[in-house]
């Protein structure tokens, strides 16, 4: 069974309207909306804003605890590391960040949300 590699992971999150790829550090991409990220991209993982706080986030890390962790300095926010290739299906990874994209979109002003 194929699974998502890194590559298509991000198109899929360039294809969501107004997304785009920045290079805040050097090597690592990812994928803004306006001028927010909703997905960190790399390695062999995708970070995500996978709920409003640490406790609606941690759920996911308690179904999948070896392919879903907290991501460093910003988990307290509700941002997790996904495990590509992992116990996570792909269909939920791309759920993920479909829900990640509109959560950031939601916080943009209105003048930076894609129309």
């Amino acid at each position: 069974m194929a699974r998502l590699s890194g590559d298509e992971v991000l198109a899929y999150c360039l294809g969501k309207p107004g997304a785009w790829p920045d290079e805040p550090w050097e090597g690592d991409t990812v994928a803004k909306v306006g001028d927010k990220i909703f997905a960190f991209l790399g390695g062999t993982g995708v970070g995500l804003k996978c709920g409003a706080n640490r406790d609606e986030a941690d759920e996911l890390v308690s179904t999948y605890p070896d392919d879903v962790g907290k991501m460093p300095y910003i988990g307290r926010s509700g941002w997790n590391t996904v495990q590509l290739g992992g116990a996570v299906p792909d269909d939920e990874i791309l759920e993920l960040i479909d829900s990640s994209y509109a959560t950031v979109v939601s916080k943009l002003p209105r003048r930076l949300r894609p129309a």
